[in-house]
């Protein structure tokens, strides 16, 4: 693709308008820059007439950008990054490069982490890189190769691999049961039932499930992740409806009690999701390769 040299300002000008707005003021931008004030003031007037508007607004040696600049500078700022990131990228990638992952903090940390050390023992040449991520985001404003995605395989622009259906199960600690008795679903509406925000209907498509009409809206906590929750439920807060993975070492150990025979699939499963135009990065190809030999089958439950 060829893009027309007025659409490509150097890089020096875009850093002096980002760092303008980023800062408030010529001098704090010309220091972070390592140049003179005036040298900051020269590398605006070039963008200017490059791009044929007005950027900045001058009051004697004050200098602030127009509200359609401060625009363009946020749009700048996080094409910067991806430049800089990309650059880091290939100054410090071995053989295959390093991929950059984002990660469900939970399901990372359990499902993905204990399994990391057989891909680096067959593959030394690929570096990966994780950050943590609740919720989708936008792979053309964050730097990265690949994300592990809990909902449907429908983000926009993407490619996805399943890992694994999510099977939930509730369990409680074992002082919330001394003065209660459950021995069938709907008895578990009289425990506090503890919600997590990423699966608002979870308690719901569960009772309705097992045939137990709920009020429209159940009442109880809500927390914001996975490990919040185990927390709560282990210090006898309520019951929560939790991935079977997260708790196998608590059941085990007696710290929780399950609620029920076994955990089910309400819907909702983990991927690996990546851009289409990262489809061909030499590391995500090694990684999608060895995942996908750790992946569930597609369907492993009767629907």
């Amino acid at each position: 693709m060829s893009v027309p040299r007025r659409f490509l300002p150097s890089i020096a000008s875009l850093r002096a308008l980002e760092a303008l707005d980023r800062l408030g003021s010529a001098s704090a931008a010309a220091t972070e820059l390592s140049l003179t004030q005036g040298a900051v003031s020269r590398q605006l007037q070039a963008l200017e007439r490059q791009l044929g508007v007005d950027l900045v607004v001058r009051d004697g040696k004050a200098l602030t950008l127009t509200p359609d600049a401060a625009a363009y500078a946020d749009e700048l700022r996080h094409a910067l990054d991806r430049i800089a990131n990309a650059t880091l990228q290939v100054q410090s990638a071995p053989l295959a490069g390093s991929l950059n992952l984002a990660i469900l903090p939970a399901f990372g940390m359990r499902w993905l982490m204990p399994r990391l050390p057989e891909f680096s023992r067959r593959h030394p040449d690929v570096t990966i890189n994780m950050s943590t991520r609740l919720a989708p985001f936008n792979f053309a404003t964050e730097a990265f190769d690949a994300a592990i995605h809990f909902g449907q395989a429908d983000w926009p622009g993407t490619q996805a691999l399943l890992l694994k259906h999510e099977q939930l199960l509730p369990v409680c600690a074992p002082e919330l049961l001394r003065r209660r008795q459950v021995t069938e679903p709907a008895d578990l509406l009289n425990l506090p039932l503890l919600h997590i925000q990423t699966r608002p209907r979870a308690w719901a498509d569960w009772f309705a499930r097992h045939g137990v009409e709920t009020e429209a809206a159940l009442t109880g906590t809500l927390h914001d992740q996975f490990s919040t929750i185990n927390q709560a439920a282990l210090h006898g807060l309520g019951a929560a409806l939790m991935p079977d993975y997260l708790v196998e070492q608590d059941l085990a150990t007696g710290r929780l009690v399950a609620l029920h025979p076994k955990a089910e699939d309400i819907g909702g499963a983990y991927y690996l999701v990546w851009p289409i135009t990262r489809a061909r990065h030499p590391g995500l190809l090694q990684f999608r390769e060895w995942l996908a030999g750790q992946a569930q089958p597609e369907d492993p439950l009767p629907r």
